[in-house]
């Protein structure tokens, strides 16, 4: 069965891996007889636009070519433009620095890109609304506030460090600790405390090969909260490898919640990062949209 595919790609992410396969993405593509329209963004917020302006009609899907901002700033822009009944599949074609997302998709590298292509068979994910004032986005990994976005904003004023920003991010924010005062709602379950940071997860990756949330699935209708109590600038060094084993989950400080509906306010306002985005900030209401989106796997 012959596929038409609106391929959109974000020729710098990945420290520009995604300009270089380029090439020989479009001679497999081509091999496989797979149809394509490219569509390459040239500037900040144009893979939205892209996105926005598609006739998603005229596609089998929309494939993202980049990381996990890529495939953000996409999704928004398809809704935008067409709406959450009529969103086309996605699928996801892994360049960027991270790919979390990809992973819970048993997507690792461009072959298994082009194997779940060739599949064609779009498979109903979860995703989540998240309100900005009278504005509601979406995100399909997760998003997180506190002092993981605090090293995240650090980071990216070092980005010409490359992986080396996020340790500067890491030691200017653990020199500087400071935690904040949270309110959290869970399905009407009221709590306060003292938080260091909060992830609002519906997959488990993020960073790349962090497992921030070992439990979380992408299509059971939940989100997976973890909520970081303070800790000492030596627990959190201690604290940050365990994440890529997931183990950090089993700390006293760490704890894990399950909710279909989530609303957070901190003092003080504190920054967010949905899908390694850095956009918005608190307060802010999370909904989860169960099976709301397809994805090639």
């Amino acid at each position: 069965m012959s596929m038409k595919l609106a391929l959109i790609v974000n020729p710098v992410a990945g420290g520009k891996t995604a300009s270089r396969m380029l090439p020989h993405l479009e001679s497999r593509l081509s091999s496989l007889h797979i149809d394509y329209d490219l569509f390459v963004s040239q500037y900040s917020g144009h893979l939205f636009e892209l996105a926005r302006a598609l006739n998603a009609a005229d596609y089998d899907a929309v494939a993202a070519m980049g990381g996990d901002g890529t495939n953000y700033q996409i999704l928004n822009g398809l809704i935008a433009g067409t709406g959450l009944a009529d969103l086309p599949p996605l699928a996801i074609i892994p360049a960027g620095s991270g790919n979390s997302f990809a992973m819970d998709l048993d997507i690792l590298n461009l072959e298994d890109a082009l194997a779940a292509l060739q599949r064609n068979r779009p498979e109903p994910v979860d995703m989540i609304s998240f309100t900005q004032g009278q504005g509601i986005h979406y995100f399909v990994n997760l998003a997180g506030f506190g002092f993981v976005t605090d090293v995240a904003a650090t980071a990216s004023r070092f980005k010409f460090f490359g992986d080396l920003s996020y340790v500067i991010g890491i030691f200017h924010r653990v020199m500087n600790l400071k935690f904040y005062d949270l309110e959290m709602n869970l399905d009407g379950r009221a709590m306060e405390m003292k938080n260091c940071f909060v992830e609002i997860c519906n997959s488990r990756f993020t960073g790349g090969e962090m497992c921030m949330a070992p439990g979380a699935k992408i299509d059971d209708g939940l989100m997976d909260i973890i909520v970081v109590d303070p800790l000492s600038r030596m627990e959190i060094l201690s604290a940050l490898p365990k994440i890529y084993k997931g183990t950090h989950v089993e700390l006293p400080q760490v704890h894990t919640f399950q909710a279909k509906e989530v609303t957070i306010t901190t003092r003080p306002a504190k920054g967010m990062l949905p899908d390694g985005e850095l956009f918005g900030k608190t307060p802010s209401q999370f909904k989860i949209i169960h099976h709301g989106i397809r994805y090639l796997k």
